[in-house]
C-alpha cells in the first residue's frame, strides 16, 4: 500500500492562512479530502499523512476532524507554538491523546528571521517534541535554512526530523551548489530524512519535468538511501504543477528507476517507520480503500 507523507487540506473558514489571498488563486479556496480521494484510489495510495498549513490551532482541529471521517488518514502533523515552549507542551499533551497525531510543523519559511529556528525560546520547543518522541517536518526554502540542520541535529540528537520537499532544489536546473552540500551536511544526521514531494520550480510551477526532477532524487538517494527518503503528494499545491495524478506519475517513472525494495522504502517503508504509524489505522486505512476501489 502507498502512503502519501504529505498531503493537506485547509478550509477559509477555520483558520486565517495569512500566505493566502488573490495574489494565489490556484489555492486561495478550501480544499477538501473528499476532492482529491479519486486521486488517491486512482493511484493506488491507500493511506495518507495530513500535514497542518496554518500555524494555528483551528487548521490541527480541522485535520483531526477531517481523519475522523476519513480511516484513510493514518496520520497528522500538527502545529504547536515552538516559540512558547510551555504552550507547546501542553497543547501537545492535549492532542497525544490521538494516535494520529504523529508529528509537528511550523510555517517557518513564511517567517521574515531565517534563523528563526536557533532562537532559544524555539530550541526549547524543540526539546519538548524530542522528549516526547515526536518527529519534526521542516520547511527549508532558504539556504540558510538548510545550513541550520546540522546544528538541529547537534542540539538535538534524538529528534527525528524530514526535510520537506527535498529543501526545494532549483528543479530544471542541473544540480549545484548550494543545494549539494547542504543537503549532504544534512544527510550526515542519522535521524534526518526528507520528502520526495514538492519539486517543482517556484516560477512556473507546470513546466516541471521527470528529466527535470531526476537528478534531485537520484542525489538524495545517493546522501539519504531509500530508507530515509519518503512519497508526498504535496496536494492542493500540486495542483499548479499539473494536478495529483501528473505529479504522481512524474515520481513513479523516476522512481521505477530504483531497485524494487527502495521504491518500497520510498512509496511507504519509511513514512511507516519514521512517523511511527498505527498498524491498526493502516490496516483500517487497506480495509477502506479496498471497500471504494471495488
Amino acid at each position: 500500500m502507498i502512503i502519501d507523507a504529505h498531503q493537506h487540506v485547509w478550509d477559509l473558514d477555520r483558520s486565517p492562512y495569512p500566505w493566502l489571498g488573490p495574489h494565489v488563486p490556484q489555492w486561495n479556496r478550501t480544499f477538501t479530502f473528499e476532492e482529491v480521494a479519486p486521486h488517491l484510489r486512482r493511484n493506488g495510495v491507500g493511506a495518507t499523512v495530513l500535514v497542518q498549513s496554518d500555524d494555528h490551532d483551528g487548521d490541527t482541529d480541522l485535520m483531526l476532524e477531517v481523519a475522523d471521517a476519513h480511516p484513510e488518514v493514518v496520520g497528522v502533523v500538527v502545529h504547536v507554538p515552538l516559540d512558547r515552549p510551555d504552550r507547546a507542551a501542553q497543547r501537545l499533551e492535549e492532542l497525544r491523546g490521538d494516535d494520529r497525531v504523529v508529528g509537528v510543523r511550523n510555517l517557518i519559511h513564511d517567517l521574515p528571521d531565517p534563523d528563526w529556528i536557533l532562537r532559544p525560546e524555539v530550541d526549547e520547543g524543540l526539546g519538548v517534541l524530542e522528549a516526547a518522541g515526536v518527529t519534526f517536518d521542516y520547511v527549508a526554502v532558504l539556504a540558510s535554512h538548510l545550513e541550520h540542520v546540522p546544528t538541529l541535529v547537534e542540539r538535538h540528537p534524538g529528534l527525528r526530523l524530514v526535510v520537506d520537499h527535498l529543501a526545494k532544489p532549483p528543479v530544471g536546473d542541473p544540480v549545484g551548489e548550494p543545494w549539494a552540500s547542504l543537503m549532504a551536511a544534512a544527510a550526515q544526521g542519522p535521524n534526518v530524512h526528507a520528502k520526495v514531494s514538492g519539486l517543482y520550480p517556484g516560477s512556473d510551477m507546470g513546466s516541471w519535468t521527470p528529466d527535470g526532477v531526476r537528478p534531485y532524487v537520484e542525489r538524495a538517494v545517493e546522501l539519504f538511501g531509500a530508507s530515509r527518503l519518503m512519497y508526498g503528494g504535496d496536494w492542493p499545491i500540486s495542483v499548479a504543477a499539473g494536478g495529483y495524478d501528473r505529479v504522481f506519475a512524474g515520481l513513479a517513472e523516476v522512481l521505477a528507476e530504483l531497485p524494487e525494495g527502495d521504491r518500497e522504502q520510498v512509496w511507504s517503508g519509511t513514512a511507516r517507520r519514521f512517523y511511527r504509524l498505527s498498524e491498526d489505522r493502516l490496516a483500517a486505512a487497506a480495509a477502506a480503500s479496498a471497500a471504494t476501489s471495488g
